[in-house]
This record gives structure tokens, C-alpha cells and sequence, in this order.
């Protein structure tokens, strides 16, 4: 039998060695990971974290979330629940405990659809979605009924059964649409955009049975909600059980708490309306005869009035009063125009006893005369007047800035206010001075100023 060697490597580590380098290979294999399990042997010390065991059916882990990670908590822990964690994987070394460093929790399955839910339920009531001044008005008597829901379901037969006892003149149109599964938003919000396109029907019932709140989930996508709240056509929605809601709900023209209650609420009470048709027909019939009634009492009187007055004599009558007429019409014309014509004679010799000729060629001369005298004062005035002006002209010439102008002198203006400048005082260094020359004006601007 050969001897079994005990010779000692040179490499040996300790325990702490080998728990701090394992630490550190698992923090850098798995610098965050999610992980879902059921929460167990929950403890939280006075310290304030929280220790506990993750589990499913075959193993478990433990693990560990401090005290100033848990204000993220959107739920309470408690034992039985199941969770999702990210965590960082870590070994505590004292004992050698492979653990979990928990940065985030939160529930698995209809704990997470939920928080979602209430996610995008607050994201679109803050946009206005879900108000009241969005709502439209249910047609009373729809010409047309469309709904849209899966073929095979049961929320399709207990709309059609509801429909036909209630008012089955009404033609229903079926938009057929996956109401569970990946593609189920798509294919409803498609289907609302067919509706509203082919213009076929003025109501829309959205719907489909009860289920699981994963089951309803394509009832509370953003794409169905918007699809919704676009429609032109109103919208009953009326998804799962009375107890159920979904954001279309919220969205939606009007919530029936079943597929049934909309379409009750959809189509009217046919036996309702055949009594009001009943009733208006009757008032409509009465209206009518005691309309008639009272057009034959007016035929009778009017006939009766025809008979005493017959419009034969009353016609002879007008006649001979139109003859008189017009014989008194003639005689008092000619008497109007003989008295006009002895008015016209009378005012024809007046008017030639104040004959304005001999007048008006007395007032001409005297026109004439007036006229000569006032061209010489003008002549006259318009002389002194051009001596003055001849003497002010050259009086002003000589005081006139422009004749020092011409013996080689400048004048400096402010350009801007056009005032003359007079003294250093007014100008500064960079400013634009405009000179005033007797040929012509330039502009400067001051590079240097001497005070002296």
C-alpha cells in the first residue's frame, strides 16, 4: 500500500480569508438581481431593518433590508406573501451566511397590476380623462348598436338576448376583439377606430365577463383608455362583474356594472315606447278631428256670408260708383288747371314789373371801378412790401451765422438734439459731434478733450 502524502501547500487561507473573497466574488457576479419568492420568518428588531426568509417550493434564502431602504415600502410585509426583491447578493461573514441585501420590495402578481392600475388611473384623471364635461350624451333611440367584445364570449349572448327582448328592431353590429391576452389592447382600440370610421352605429357597448384582474388587464391599458376618451361614437363600458373596475370604466360615456346592465342601459323599453306611440297617436287623431271641426264651422259661416253677399251685385255696385267717379275726376281736373293757368298770367306780369336788368348793369359798372382801384392799392402794397423784405434780407445776411461761416469759421452740433455746443462741458470722450461748415456738414467722433 503507498504512503498517503501530508505535506502542507504554502498557500493556505484563513476562514476569514476564504468568507471575504467568496463576499466579494458574489457582489461582483451579481451586482443586482430580481427574485421572487414567499416572504417567511419575518422579524423587525428594534433597530428598525427588517430580516426574513425568501422561499418557493425547493429552497430558500435569507435575507436582509435596512431600516433607511424602507420608506420605498408601498405595502406592508408579511409573512405568506408573495414578493419581488432586488437585492445584492452577499455572504456575512462572521458566520459565513449566504444572504440577500434587499434594496426594493414589492407584491407579485395582482399587487403589482394594482399598483400599476392606480399609476395610470391618477396619470389620467390629472389630464382630465375621467371628467364629467368629456361625458357624452346616450342617443335615446340609437339607430344603430355596436359592440365590441370577443365573438365566442358570454358577454356577447347576454348582450344580444337583453338587446332582442328589449327593442330588436335595432340593428347590431358586432367589431370582434380578443378581450385577454398580449394583443387584446391592440385589437380593441382597433376596433373602437373602425367604429368611428364607418360611421355605422351611434353607440358603442365595451365589454366582456368577469375574470381575475390579470385577466381584465387590457381594460386598464393607456392605448384602450385613449382610444376611448377620442371616440366621436358614445362608449357604455361594461367589463367583468358589478364589483370589478377598469380604467375604461373611468373613461367610458357611462360604467354598467355587467354586459347585461349595458345593454339595458343601451336600448330602450320597446313596450314603453309602443305606449307612448299609442298615446301621441290618439292625442295626434284628437288634435286632428277637433282641428277639422273647427275649419268645417268656419266653411259653413263663410258660405253662409257668400250667400247674403253675392259678389255678382257688389261687383255692378262698384262699377256705377267707378263711373261716378271718374265723371267728377275730369270736371275737377279742367277746373284746376283753368285756375293755374290765370295764377300763371298774373305771375308773368309781376315778374316783368321787377325786371332786375336796369339793376344789375349798374351794379357791374360799379364792379369795374372797384376792381381798378383795388389792383393799384395791391400793386402798391406788394412794392413797400418788397423794399422791406429787400432791406430785412441784407440786414439779416449780415448777422447771419452762415456769413461767419464763409470767412473759414466751424460750427459743432449735437446730433442728436441738434443743439450747438458752446463749452467742453457738453461733450464726452466716444460721443459723435457733427460740424456744421459753410459748404456741407461732417461728423466726428471725440478721441480727446482738452478742459483749457
Amino acid at each position: 500500500m503507498a504512503a498517503i502524502s501530508t505535506s502542507i501547500p504554502g498557500n493556505i487561507i484563513t476562514v476569514t480569508q476564504l468568507n471575504r473573497e467568496t463576499s466579494q466574488l458574489l457582489g461582483e457576479h451579481f451586482l443586482s438581481v430580481w427574485v421572487e419568492g414567499e416572504l417567511s420568518n419575518l422579524a423587525q428588531p428594534s433597530s428598525g431593518h427588517i430580516y426574513f426568509t425568501l422561499k418557493d417550493a425547493n429552497a430558500q434564502v435569507r435575507c436582509a433590508m435596512f431600516r433607511t431602504q424602507q420608506r420605498r415600502l408601498a405595502f406592508k410585509p408579511e409573512n405568506g406573501k408573495q414578493v419581488i426583491v432586488r437585492a445584492q447578493v452577499s455572504l456575512y461573514q462572521p458566520r459565513g451566511d449566504y444572504q440577500l441585501i434587499v434594496e426594493h420590495i414589492e407584491e407579485a402578481g395582482d399587487g403589482a397590476l394594482r399598483r400599476a392600475f392606480d399609476a395610470l388611473k391618477l396619470k389620467l384623471s390629472e389630464q382630465g380623462l375621467f371628467d364629467a364635461a368629456h361625458k357624452q350624451t346616450l342617443p335615446a333611440l340609437p339607430t344603430a348598436i355596436g359592440v365590441i367584445t370577443s365573438p365566442s364570449g358570454a358577454a356577447i349572448r347576454d348582450i344580444l338576448t337583453v338587446l332582442q327582448r328589449r327593442f330588436a328592431a335595432i340593428p347590431v353590429i358586432i367589431y370582434p376583439a380578443a378581450v385577454q391576452g398580449d394583443n387584446a389592447k391592440h385589437e380593441i382600440a382597433g376596433a373602437i377606430a373602425i367604429a368611428n370610421r364607418l360611421k355605422q352605429c351611434d353607440l358603442i357597448i365595451l365589454g366582456r365577463g368577469g375574470g381575475s384582474l390579470e385577466d381584465l388587464w387590457a381594460f386598464n391599458e393607456e392605448l384602450v383608455a385613449r382610444a376611448i376618451f377620442d371616440s366621436d361614437i358614445p362608449i357604455i363600458s361594461a367589463v367583468g362583474h358589478e364589483t370589478d373596475f377598469t380604467i375604461a370604466d373611468f373613461v367610458a360615456d357611462l360604467r354598467a356594472a355587467t354586459p347585461s346592465a349595458a345593454a339595458e342601459h343601451a336600448s330602450p323599453d320597446q313596450q314603453q315606447w309602443l305606449s307612448r306611440f299609442e298615446y301621441l297617436e290618439s292625442k295626434l287623431q284628437q288634435q286632428l278631428q277637433r282641428k277639422l271641426n273647427q275649419k268645417q264651422q268656419t266653411l259653413d259661416w263663410l258660405s253662409q256670408r257668400l250667400q247674403r253677399q253675392h259678389p255678382g251685385q257688389k261687383l255692378a255696385g262698384n262699377v256705377k260708383r267707378m263711373d261716378e267717379l271718374e265723371v267728377r275726376l275730369k270736371q275737377a281736373m279742367h277746373t284746376k288747371l283753368r285756375q293755374m293757368a290765370g295764377s300763371v298770367e298774373a305771375k308773368t306780369a309781376q315778374l316783368w314789373q321787377h325786371n332786375p336788368a336796369a339793376t344789375i348793369n349798374s351794379h357791374k359798372q360799379r364792379q369795374e371801378y372797384l376792381n381798378g382801384r383795388l389792383m393799384a392799392a395791391i400793386a402798391h402794397k406788394l412794392e413797400q412790401l418788397n423794399q422791406r423784405l429787400l432791406n430785412t434780407s441784407q440786414t439779416l445776411d449780415a448777422v447771419s451765422p452762415l456769413a461767419t461761416l464763409n470767412r473759414g469759421y466751424a460750427m459743432a452740433i449735437n446730433p442728436i438734439t441738434g443743439a450747438i455746443i458752446r463749452s467742453t462741458e457738453q461733450i464726452s470722450v466716444g460721443e459723435l459731434v457733427q460740424t456744421r461748415l459753410a459748404q456741407g456738414r461732417f461728423t466726428s467722433q471725440i478721441k480727446v478733450i482738452e478742459r483749457n
